[in-house]
């Protein structure tokens, strides 16, 4: 029985390496995070709200990579005015976002926007409230998805003759990495 075990583990050994390496031999391309802060920021300032209820204006963002969740984050600073307060109050919003490929325009996107936490200290308890009840809305109508890096056909040349696109995306500690599959038949 040993020795079946042994035999066994011993000729999946090559399989196991293989499958192992299996991310080496794709081709990959590496987005610095000095790249997705400027993309992220060149669509900042943001101003949005409810007409007579809320006004918000975002900016200053801060990224936020998010390894553990596969998400790229935004760390932003909003002025908020509008009815239910005398005076404007700054609150601080984070935001998190999936990434995806655009094969259309060979584009890596922020897309999926989810609000993940709200700090506004000099806010009453009820508008924060009613805040975090309508900012995932107001949030996504205003931002959408954003574009982070565009993929110049150089740098697609190769994996395309290779019949590679890209594939995977994975969120790093510094930065993104996106692996390239085999094409996909559309």
């Amino acid at each position: 029985m040993k020795r079946r075990l042994l035999f066994a583990a011993l000729s999946a050994w090559p399989l196991a390496g293989a499958l192992a390496q299996d991310d080496a031999g794709r081709p990959r391309h590496k987005i610095a995070a000095r790249e997705l802060h400027d993309a992220l920021s060149a669509r900042f300032p943001v101003r949005f709200g409810i007409t007579g209820l809320v006004d918000m204006r975002v900016s200053a963002p801060r990224l936020l990579l998010l390894p553990a969740r596969n998400k790229l984050g935004a760390g932003l600073l909003a002025q908020v005015g509008g009815m239910p307060m005398q005076q404007s109050q700054t609150a601080e919003l984070d935001l998190a976002f999936a990434l995806r490929y655009e094969p259309a325009d060979r584009t890596v996107r922020a897309y999926q926007l989810e609000v993940i936490g709200l700090r506004a200290p000099g806010l009453l308890p009820e508008t924060s409230q009613l805040l975090q009840r309508l900012l995932p809305a107001m949030a996504r109508d205003a931002v959408g998805e954003i574009v982070l890096h565009r993929f110049a056909a150089r740098e697609l040349a190769l994996p395309d003759t290779m019949g590679f696109e890209p594939d995977e995306i994975r969120v790093l500690d510094d930065g993104v990495l996106i692996l390239f599959g085999p094409k996909q038949r559309r």
